[in-house]
């Protein structure tokens, strides 16, 4: 035994108790269209992506390093050329037509992603396609989970809590040799769209973060909604849609109208920075918008509304605002983002902080650990407002023991925890009275 002089000395020991960390819930994933690096990118202590690295998950971890690293730049200044000219009355080439339409649409990744850092936002990760010019199959959008392409590359990343396809209606069509953009095409967008909610529901960690169709008048958009995913399915419930469409001053100094999806994860970000998953991320400004595309009545949004289709406003004195917080779910389960969400923190994180039960004995003794791991955290998301009731034991209850867990379930090597929460529901509609007095004798002076 070593000799020590007189005074304290403080040993540190384990003390076993299991706990349970919360996940991320704040980074989305962009796909949309690049294109391979260009010979003329500057020299730069951040070296661009090289074609191979720009088709799989790239993390991001802010504007400068994503301009950097996709050469913003470089495509910024060959459009500008190219602007330039048209704006002076010279005639282009067609190559040259249909060569400021795949520019755009690069610029439409581009500036969902600085939408996104400037709403808030701290990380995201990035997937390419390189042919702006072409359009998207379905398969090609689903990607090859071995080569981590598309959709299928974001499954080996789960960090990732939402998922935005800002190019998604430019993959419906080819690039034309045209001044004026071809048109999306509506069926080609919905089966896309299937791909994104089916990656989204078999993760059941993230949401889809979509866009409307472009242009699209209330009437339209009803009718287009009614293809989706049927409200009484699980697709609905991971489904976020948003409406309309936004001008930004754009990256490059062109102003453009571009899909929201990529400014509205920046203020899902924020508000989970500021208030919590649990908070609708809905009643906040958007930044770095300078008009909606579309101005909606009081009625045209009601009638969004009850579809499940999120609404961007402007307000007197308040600016341009995010006026939904719904998935398109009918469910009353799942019929709010910030409930839906909520429920997928949580069962993710339980769900990565057990998986130290693995070939531990499934006796009482980890059913107890369990039991308190899980209570102590949904009572720490309790107190922190997530959940509703006046005590813990209103507002959720885990069941690990004899009842759930039979000799059959011991035996086929599972232990399984039964859990109900309470989550908290946003007020969509304040109900209130006005009483006037009235009929009251009048003085007599």
């Amino acid at each position: 035994m070593d000799a020590k002089p007189p005074g304290v000395f403080v040993t540190e020991k384990s003390s076993g108790v299991r706990m349970i960390v919360g996940v991320g819930t704040s980074t989305p994933a962009f796909l949309g269209y690049t294109e391979a690096p260009r010979n003329d990118a500057k020299e730069r202590s951040t070296s661009p992506f090289d074609a191979s690295e720009r088709v799989v998950p790239q993390p991001i971890r802010g504007w400068q390093e994503f301009a950097d690293r996709y050469g913003i730049a470089e495509s910024g200044n060959e459009l500008a050329a190219l602007l330039k000219k048209q704006s002076n009355s010279q005639d282009l080439t067609l190559a040259e037509l249909k060569r400021i339409q795949v520019l755009q649409r690069c610029f439409t990744l581009a500036e969902a992603v600085y939408g996104f850092f400037a709403n808030g936002g701290r990380s995201c990760y990035v997937v390419g396609f390189l042919t702006p010019e072409q359009a998207v199959t379905e398969k090609a959008l689903a990607g090859d989970t071995d080569k981590r392409t598309g959709l299928a590359g974001l499954e080996t990343v789960p960090e990732v809590t939402m998922v935005a396809v800002p190019s998604l209606w430019d993959m419906t069509v080819t690039a034309t040799q045209s001044a004026t953009p071809p048109s999306p095409d509506l069926p080609t967008g919905k089966n896309l769209i299937d791909k994104v909610l089916t990656h989204c529901t078999k993760q059941r960690n993230r949401l889809a973060v979509l866009d409307a169709p472009p242009g699209q008048p209330v009437e339209a958009l009803k009718q287009f909604v009614d293809t989706l995913a049927a409200p009484d399915t699980d697709e609905a419930a991971f489904t976020a849609l948003y409406y309309p469409w936004v001008q930004v001053a754009g990256v490059d100094g062109v102003a453009r109208t571009v899909p929201p999806s990529g400014h509205l994860a920046g203020i899902w970000a924020r508000t989970d920075a500021e208030k919590g998953v649990f908070k609708a991320p809905a009643n906040q400004n958007l930044r770095g918008v300078l008009e909606l595309l579309n101005a909606l009545t009081d009625d045209q949004h009601g009638e969004l509304n009850d579809k499940g289709v999120n609404c961007l406003r402007t307000f007197p004195d308040r600016g341009l605002l995010v006026w939904g917080a719904r998935t398109r779910s009918s469910s009353r389960d799942w019929r709010y983002l910030n409930v839906r969400r909520l429920v997928s923190f949580l069962s993710d994180s339980i769900r990565q902080s057990t998986t130290w039960a693995v070939f531990e004995p499934n006796d009482e003794r980890l059913w107890a650990t369990l039991r308190h791991a899980i209570a102590s955290f949904l009572t720490d998301q309790w107190r922190q407002g997530a959940l509703v009731g006046r005590t813990p034991d209103e507002a959720f209850y885990v069941i690990c023991d004899n009842t759930n867990n039979t000799q059959s379930t011991i035996d086929a090597g599972q232990v399984i925890c039964d859990i109900g929460v309470a989550p908290v529901r946003p007020a969509e509609f304040v109900h209130f009275t006005i009483t006037q007095t009235a009929g009251q004798p009048g003085g007599n002076g």
